[in-house]
């Protein structure tokens, strides 16, 4: 790949990163305005042009709004980093929805394991512990719906007790169930062993983003300042700022 193919591709992750959350309408307008405004400057149409396009189809958050969002993902994308989840695509602060978004990737070959279960749920409970680290207290913004962070850690806590025989009770039972929160209503032991994975995830998750708070400190600020960062830049922030997965942390260390 020739240099200008690289540059033009590390663009369109930028791009992309900064549209997530947009719907393809929001996208159409962006690129016919665009495209009128180059036409009315009688030049070619620019990446530019595009970026600049999507930040005006944004509302601007106040700064407060950035700085909570921003340590939120922050949060998620560093443990998922650290535990060497998989990649990370782009992260995103600014997004229509005032929510923020992290596209990462898993690695399909270590969910076989509960390892990964562990580390999962340590990285979807990260936002929540990087506000209690950072603020004090947590919001509102990892629960509320099916997708937050908290439904789908149960979800995931739950299939470890009943589905997936990685359990610490009866682990070769196997009992699917259409609806889990009648099931934990109706047996509290059962809701105090799933809240019992997710307090440990929780407490992880907050103890790795304490042992790599400079480099989480860094990504936060590099969020606030451009609001949307593409995978590469992302894992080139944590990387120059000391959090390297810990398979290869550990691996430098032994050298």
């Amino acid at each position: 790949m020739t240099q200008q193919m690289e540059d033009i591709s590390v663009a369109l992750q930028r791009l992309a990163a900064r549209a997530l959350g947009m719907t393809g309408a929001d996208i159409q307008r962006v690129v016919k305005e665009a495209r009128a405004q180059a036409r009315r400057q009688k030049r070619p149409l620019m990446l530019a042009d595009l970026e600049a396009g999507i930040r005006r189809q944004r509302p601007v958050p106040s700064m407060e709004r950035l700085r909570t969002v921003a340590v939120h993902e922050a949060g998620h994308v560093l443990v998922h980093h650290v535990l060497g989840l998989g990649s990370i695509a782009s992260v995103t602060i600014d997004d229509p929805s005032g929510r923020g978004y992290g596209l990462v990737g898993f690695e399909p070959t270590a969910m076989e394991h509960v390892t990964w279960f562990h580390n999962t749920l340590a990285m979807l409970l990260a936002g929540r512990a990087a506000e209690v680290l950072v603020f004090g207290l947590p919001g509102a913004g990892a629960g509320g719906s099916d997708d937050s962070d908290l439904a789908r850690a149960t979800s995931l806590a739950f299939a470890l007790e009943r589905t997936v025989g990685l359990g610490s009770e009866h682990p070769l039972l196997y009992r699917p169930h259409q609806n889990p929160t009648s099931v934990l209503d109706a047996q509290p032991q059962l809701a105090e062993r799933v809240h019992e994975h997710l307090e440990r995830a929780e407490k992880r998750a907050g103890d790795l983003i304490l042992e790599y708070r400079p480099a989480f400190d860094t990504l936060v600020e590099a969020l606030v300042r451009a609001q949307a960062l593409d995978g590469p830049e992302v894992v080139d922030i944590l990387e120059k700022a000391g959090a390297k997965p810990l398979k290869e942390a550990i691996k430098a260390r032994e050298q």
